[in-house]
């Protein structure tokens, strides 16, 4: 049935791709279900005009607070900034989720375009000293003003925005500010681009039978599709895609080839020809030194973090340290055992990277009788979003209901009307879950609209999932690894995030809290994943329809802290060299590859794991929003691992918990500060005991 779809869906790119005639779909209402955007209309002609009108008619709206006669108030000022801006954000809403989901050359070209435009835009927004000057009268009169929290919090968070970015610049430094963000904004859309491009181009094809040694019929199954695709007709062929990686580097008994396919993955934007990303990120971190002491920070982390729960790089340094020394020591162990059975069996090699799956899966399987491939049949993907379904009902009381008539930008996308307990619309969640050429690696939520309340009316959220998961082939659906399952639940907890915001003001809504804040309810959601109760209605055999042994629950519960070494050190390693770019206090131009070395030798990486990301393909700090942010993830874990412990103790679906969880964590967006809205809900600040004890690090 999936490739039934393909020449019309062919045809449909082939009319998006062309330059928009006839009314541009985003100057008029959407007359779709629940204002869903019309990507049947939307093509990418009408993106650039839209964006230029929505930029005119947003400094029209910033025009009018500056010039208003009246003295400036919270509602003719404040209000006024964060309801600006309506018709771009629409456009812009949808046009970023195409770049990262629906990409070709085109887009790209587009995207980069349009970057210093925005970038420019963003800028005269916020360093307007008319506005600036309006708004700092308002915020040095709070004291006499009678504002509910969530007011003075858009008031305190209006204000430090603006100082963050430059409003008390004199106006030489407005203009340097101003290029500088010009230039980062087109380098970081060209570090995406490239990776996008790396992923997409690197392949492995075999031709013979014996190359496929040990890897699992569906590995090969979906490489022998995987190659008819690239017009490798009667071979097979693995990419850099997870759902082809992992597994060869799991299985495959090739040690030559899993070392090609490991090489590959490590080595994207780094092989010195137009997709090296080296010069782009020693030209952004130089740049981003710049801007900080231009706006008065020692670092550019420093002020990254100042507005997060960190604060600080010492904060961030100390909890990466804390973690360390335990995390090596435990990768050790396995890394040891991993070279026993390399003995064992005659090996005559050093343990290397590339190895260290394979023999991680095999150990696995000896110590636990585990095997994740004899898993996957139980992990049909439409099974286990059901079981992220039923979770959310039983903790929130929500309903999904799907909703075929809702205009969709791909195939494999699926919607879902979402409702709560009373019936009351909650919002439209979209999920898109197979890797394609056009699609950016990972996983991640975003939103077509975000959720605020204007003129009495709750504006509900229309909020995607999109993952890079095992695709379904001709004989079997979409049969989903652990990992894939817990990424899974993970992106829906941000999607809860969003969806079940109920804030007043759209710069405080839903996701719109600190970086290492927003992991809290996407990591809360991996623990449910795996617990027996929700596993039985999720895990159920897609042919014979049978749940999920016990005995099979329990191996994967016993193998739960198996090989926490390695994932802690990879992840920890990463952490450190972003935190290590964005401490520099020297703008001079560093050798990339050199200072990477420098950095993780320090940390005295074992040479046997290879940081998570390295430099050249850190998409998350060159490209993304998690720049000094890589930490958030483990920070958010500390808070993730003790709130669960509450639901240990209370009950995995206790009403009064779940009600307190979504009360002041879901509900609450950034409305207070985060700390003061999870004490509010655990009673009592977050204690690293139960992280350590997750990880098995205690």
């Amino acid at each position: 049935m999936k490739n039934l779809c393909l020449p019309a869906f062919s045809l449909l790119v082939l009319l998006l791709s062309c330059a928009g005639s006839g009314p541009n779909p985003f100057d008029s209402d959407w007359d779709t279900p629940f204002g869903t955007p019309p990507f049947d209309q939307i093509r990418i002609g009408h993106y650039k005009p839209a964006v230029l009108k929505g930029i005119k008619l947003e400094n029209e709206e910033i025009e009018a607070i500056v010039r208003n006669p009246e003295a400036p108030t919270f509602g003719n000022t404040l209000e006024a900034l964060d309801f600006s801006g309506e018709y771009l954000s629409r456009v812009t809403n949808v046009f970023d989720n195409m770049t990262g989901s629906m990409s070709d050359d085109a887009m790209q070209a587009l995207e980069k375009e349009l970057a210093p435009i925005r970038s420019g835009h963003r800028d005269d927004i916020l360093l307007n000293a008319g506005l600036f000057q309006r708004i700092k009268a308002v915020y040095d009169g709070r004291g006499s003003l009678d504002l509910t929290p969530e007011q003075a919090r858009l008031l305190e968070e209006t204000y430090k925005r603006f100082v963050r970015n430059g409003a008390n610049l004199g106006d030489a430094d407005k203009a340097k500010l101003r290029k500088m963000n010009g230039e980062l904004s087109v380098l970081s859309v060209q570090f995406g681009e490239n990776i996008l491009k790396e992923n997409n181009r690197f392949e492995l094809v075999l031709d013979k039978q014996e190359d496929l040694a040990g890897l699992p019929p569906a590995a090969i199954a979906t490489a022998a599709e995987t190659a008819k695709e690239r017009g490798h007709d009667g071979k097979w062929a693995f990419t850099l895609h997870k759902p082809s990686l992992i597994p060869f580097l799991q299985y495959s008994e090739k040690r030559d080839l899993r070392e090609k396919m490991f090489t590959g993955y490590i080595m994207r934007g780094d092989h010195g020809d137009e997709l090296d990303n080296k010069q782009i990120l020693t030209r952004m971190a130089s740049l981003r030194v710049d801007k900080a002491k231009l706006l008065g920070y020692p670092t550019f982390a420093d002020l990254a973090l100042e507005n997060s729960m960190a604060k600080t790089p010492k904060a961030v340094y100390g909890l990466l340290n804390q973690l360390w020394t335990p995390a090596l020591k435990r990768a050790a162990d396995e890394a040891a055992e991993m070279r026993a059975m390399i003995q064992k069996e005659g090996g005559n090699f050093e343990l290397k990277p590339w190895d260290w799956w394979y023999y991680a899966e095999k150990i696995k399987k000896s110590r636990y009788d585990l095997d994740e491939e004899a898993l996957r049949p139980y992990l049909e993907m439409k099974n286990v979003r059901k079981g992220v379904f039923d979770t959310a009902t039983r903790l929130f009381g929500l309903r999904f209901v799907e909703r075929t008539d809702i205009p969709k930008y791909h195939p494999d996308v699926e919607t879902f009307e979402v409702r709560d307990a009373a019936d009351s619309l909650i919002g439209i969640l979209y999920t898109d879950y197979y890797p394609r050429a056009s699609k950016s690696g990972g996983a991640w939520m975003s939103n077509f609209r975000e959720q605020y309340k204007k003129d009495g009316k709750n504006i509900r959220p229309v909020i995607v999932n999109v993952g890079n998961f095992s695709k379904p082939t001709a004989d079997q659906p979409s049969l989903l690894s652990l990992e894939e399952v817990e990424t899974l639940f993970h992106e829906f907890g941000h999607a809860l995030h969003g969806l079940l915001s109920q804030c007043t003001y759209l710069t405080l809504s839903g996701t719109s809290v600190p970086r290492d804040f927003v992991e809290l309810p996407s990591q809360i959601m991996e623990n449910w994943a795996f617990a027996p109760e929700v596993m039985k209605q999720y895990a159920v055999h897609y042919q014979t329809g049978e749940p999920i042994p016990d005995a099979l629950i329990q191996k994967i519960r016993k193998a739960g802290l198996f090989n926490q070494g390695f994932a802690t050190v990879e992840y920890l390693a990463a952490s450190f060299l972003d935190m290590d770019w964005h401490t520099l206090t020297d703008s001079t131009p560093k050798d990339a590859s050199a200072f990477e070395k420098t950095s993780l030798d320090r940390i005295r990486l074992m040479p046997e794991i290879v940081s998570r990301y390295r430099s050249p393909y850190f998409a998350h700090i060159f490209s993304g929003g998690y720049s000094a942010g890589y930490y958030s993830y483990i920070w958010a874990e500390v808070l993730d691992a003790d709130a669960f412990r509450a639901f240990e103790k209370a009950g995995l679906f206790d009403p009064k918990l779940a009600a307190a969880f979504r009360k002041n964590i879901l509900e609450a967006g950034n409305t207070e500060d985060p700390m003061v809205l999870y004490r509010r809900f655990r009673g009592a600040p977050p204690s690293i005991d139960a992280l350590l004890e997750k990880r098995g690090l205690k």
